[in-house]
């Protein structure tokens, strides 16, 4: 599984340590999903500027947002695409997962893994928009985490339908 990683702001410093966890956190989830070694997915880094420009333009949402997912595998194959699957982007705001870090608590690392396993979990056909689909998501999400050697900070519990964790 290949995982490229581009730094296309410059407001959060990105160190390599985080690029490691991430492409780890990435190859757990996509291993745990079956998705063939000839796989690749793209994690991009942006700004807030960045992200709201693509909010704006691929969901009619003005302002800022912490992750996106832009899936490649809607459709059929491609003719000549056997060698690499290439699964979709995910883009990721560092500078919103700065500050989400801070209100949930935890880590700036933790918070841009969650983003990253979120982000991939939608390339994977996940979704949230029912509350069912909204709790395997999170249940997933958290798994992978904490495979990945990120346990959650307390354990997760459901309330009024939330799981509460992130």
């Amino acid at each position: 599984m290949s995982v490229l990683v581009s730094n296309l702001q410059g407001k959060v410093l990105v160190e390599s340590k985080l690029e490691e966890l991430l492409t780890r956190v990435v190859e757990q989830a996509l291993g745990e999903h079956d998705i063939p070694e000839n796989a690749e997915v793209s994690l991009v880094f942006v700004d807030d500027a960045y992200i709201s420009v693509l909010n704006q333009q691929y969901r009619g949402i003005d302002g800022p947002t912490d992750v996106l997912s832009f899936a490649m595998l809607e459709g059929p194959d491609m003719p000549g695409c056997e060698e690499e699957q290439l699964l979709g982007d995910v883009v990721v705001s560092m500078e919103t997962a700065q500050r989400q870090a801070g209100e949930y608590g935890h880590s700036f690392n933790r918070e841009v893994a969650y983003l990253t396993v979120h982000g991939v979990l939608h390339l994977l056909g996940y979704d949230h928009q029912t509350l069912p689909d909204k709790q395997k998501m999170r249940v997933q999400e958290e798994n992978i985490l904490t495979r990945a050697g990120l346990f959650a900070p307390q354990v997760p519990s459901v309330e009024n339908g939330e799981l509460t964790t992130r």
